[in-house]
């Protein structure tokens, strides 16, 4: 039974850590081969699984001693037909990756949660197409059928919500917003944007966030920003504005690099951990809502722990005066 899908505790004032570049850690860091950058390939032997909890673990560790709150976010960002198709895993063999996840996060929850660091377990979702390049655009109808397959896996385990992250078109968030709505599961849409600040698509931040909220009657739990720099968007963000109270969630990259050129890159650019958490802690500012902060890509632990340290006074002083 889900323990938090009826009231994440996240909605607080509560500063919430999650983990990091899950797949930038696992390639460049522990030198894996991952097809089509598909952590879930990890869920599917032992000795992936075991893995997989080392690195929970490493970031539930920062949580713990800081007091925060935890999203566990099952490593499940590839785990959706299309991409296990390219990979020749059953649909069948794929609904059971999925709750295997959401089982090892259970797990981990049992083990470590506490009073002081409640843990929510969410169901990670990624684009049906390259999260770098809107290359699968569909309408909304088809982005919500295609989705409702993994929502509803996760519907019917532990799964406390469904994080729908690297979003590139409004339509596509849009379709997934309404599947986990009909699933009666909460959802955090998150949105990558460009080094303008921008959808892929060429929306901003703002008409994206207020587009999903206009057309399902503001059902997604809050919004997040993933696979960007913080540099990148800063000055998208007005501060004061009605819409920027929706935005709860920062999973930003380490690099300043565009896209197109970490799509490139043969190399790791993991930027200046202790920056980047100075970068968040002024996003803050702006960002009334940001509880819920964690990495992407080229970040790992190090640039967590940063982030943290950085932002956990900041949010006790808001808290404080709220």
């Amino acid at each position: 039974m889900a323990k938090y899908r009826h009231a994440l505790p996240q909605l607080s004032d509560k500063l919430f850590l999650t983990d990091s570049g899950l797949e930038t850690t696992l390639v460049f860091h522990d030198g894996m081969e991952l097809p089509y950058f598909a952590a879930f390939e990890l869920m599917r032997s032992p000795k992936g699984r075991a893995r997989l909890r080392d690195y929970f673990r490493r970031h539930i560790a920062i949580a713990l001693g800081s007091g925060s709150g935890f999203i566990l976010e099952a490593p499940t960002w590839r785990a959706s037909r299309d991409w296990a198709a390219k990979m020749k895993i059953s649909r069948a063999e794929l609904a059971e990756v999925n709750r295997r996840a959401i089982a090892l996060m259970a797990s981990l929850r049992r083990e470590y949660e506490s009073e002081r660091t409640p843990m929510v377990l969410s169901g990670n979702i990624g684009p049906r197409g390259d999260g770098y390049r809107p290359d699968a655009t569909m309408s909304a109808e088809e982005a919500e059928d295609y989705h409702a397959e993994q929502i509803g896996v996760f519907a019917e385990t532990e799964a406390d919500m469904v994080g729908v992250f690297t979003m590139n078109t409004v339509e596509e968030a849009l379709g997934a917003a309404r599947a986990a709505a009909d699933a009666g599961m909460p959802a955090a849409i998150s949105f990558t944007l460009e080094t303008n600040g921008r959808l892929p698509t060429g929306e901003t931040l703002r008409e994206a966030v207020e587009a999903v909220d206009d057309a399902t009657d503001g059902a997604p739990a809050y919004y997040m920003i993933n696979c960007a720099h913080p540099t990148h968007f800063e000055a998208m963000l007005g501060a004061g504005e009605e819409w920027t109270r929706r935005v709860r969630g920062l999973r930003a990259n380490a690099s300043k690099r565009s896209h197109a050129e970490l799509d490139e890159a043969k190399d790791l650019d993991d930027g200046d951990p202790a920056e980047l958490g100075r970068e968040y802690r002024a996003l803050m500012r702006k960002l009334p809502r940001l509880t819920v902060l964690g990495g992407c890509c080229g970040t790992d632990h190090r640039h967590v722990e940063a982030i943290s340290q950085a932002c956990a006074a900041h949010a006790e002083k808001a808290a404080r005066a709220a």
